[in-house]
């Protein structure tokens, strides 16, 4: 930190966390802030949240008289990544068009379970869209594998591993698979996502030591209670971050059209210059390579549904 001014310091950091209007932010000296925007703080991110977990921001140092550590927001730097979600600026005081959730993510981790909540391929396919359109690495993290006494599990995953996925699974309850995870998160700013009750601050405590607040899985709706409220960054023994993000029950896809829905399906690339239309939607044109595929088991029938899925949902305002 450079003095400024007698009672102006200055610095740089990341923000590692949120409560309510405050923000932690964790200086390059390793010195944590608790740091206020107010209206005159500047944004390199225009119609999106203005500040994020995992922004980083030029803080001004605030003597208290004390040795607690505050300050003001002065800056938010452009934003490499994000992992973001739609909003309605008529909905909300800031006029913003997109929620961030995370920013400057380096990996993008959804993290879903074998059994309470069960495997969902729909939400998986979601955030494997996201991260297509974004040019963002991707891994998928299967949690409480060892529920899958069947094997069922792996067979739903089969397509992704063809896909060329990377896929991880790993089980809280027995602690394996872990160590595997921590290498690959390794000297990354990594975001967990997912379902809430999949086991994502679970993970986390296990490789950080850290001991954030966890639940089971409603036995009446066999869907997740919804644990941790704001993203939360945590430092890994191995280096590099992770971001513990909030458990969702919908994931919008901010700037996915029908138009460039197709290119974020990998395996339709290769077979679109088949197709009769160079503008092929693959629902109801003829001569459509994909759909042909589809029906001839060429590519996953599961896929070829998410995608239809997802079309008419972004003809809807995408609210599946």
């Amino acid at each position: 930190m450079k003095e400024k001014k007698t009672n102006e310091l200055y610095c740089m950091g990341r923000v590692s966390g949120s409560s309510g209007a405050a923000y932690m932010v964790t200086a390059d000296d390793g010195r944590v802030f608790r740091c206020r925007s107010f209206p005159g703080t500047e944004s390199g991110n225009p119609d999106a949240s203005l500040v994020a977990v995992g922004d980083l921001v030029q803080v001004q140092g605030i003597q208290t008289g004390t040795e607690a550590l505050e300050g003001n927001i002065m800056r938010v730097e452009p934003r490499t990544s994000a992992l973001v979600r739609k909003r309605d600026p008529r909905r909300n005081r800031s006029r913003e068009k997109q929620q961030v959730i995370a920013s400057n993510i380096e990996l993008l981790v959804p993290v879903v379970s074998a059994y309470e909540p069960p495997l969902s391929t729909r939400l998986i396919d979601r955030y494997l869209v996201f991260a297509e359109s974004e040019q963002l690495p991707i891994l998928i993290v299967v949690n409480k594998i060892e529920l899958d006494k069947g094997g069922r599990t792996r067979e739903q995953m089969a397509v992704y591993h063809e896909l060329g996925y990377q896929v991880c699974y790993v089980s809280v309850h027995e602690k394996t698979g872990i160590d595997e995870l921590a290498e690959v998160l390794a000297g990354k700013i990594s975001a967990f996502s997912g379902h809430s009750g999949v086991g994502k601050s679970s993970l986390i405590n296990l490789m950080t030591g850290c001991d954030l607040k966890t639940s089971a899985t409603s036995f009446k709706t066999r869907k997740g209670v919804h644990t941790t409220s704001n993203a939360t960054m945590h430092s890994l023994p191995g280096g590099g971050f992770v971001i513990d993000t909030p458990g969702i029950r919908e994931f919008s896809l901010a700037d996915i059209t029908r138009e460039n829905l197709r290119f974020y399906f990998r395996e339709f690339l290769s077979l679109m210059p088949e197709c009769g239309f160079s503008s092929c939607t693959h629902t109801v044109e003829p001569h459509c390579a994909v759909r042909r595929a589809a029906e001839q088991e060429m590519i996953d029938a599961g896929r070829y549904e998410s995608y239809l899925l997802l079309f008419d949902a972004l003809d809807e305002g995408d609210r599946v």
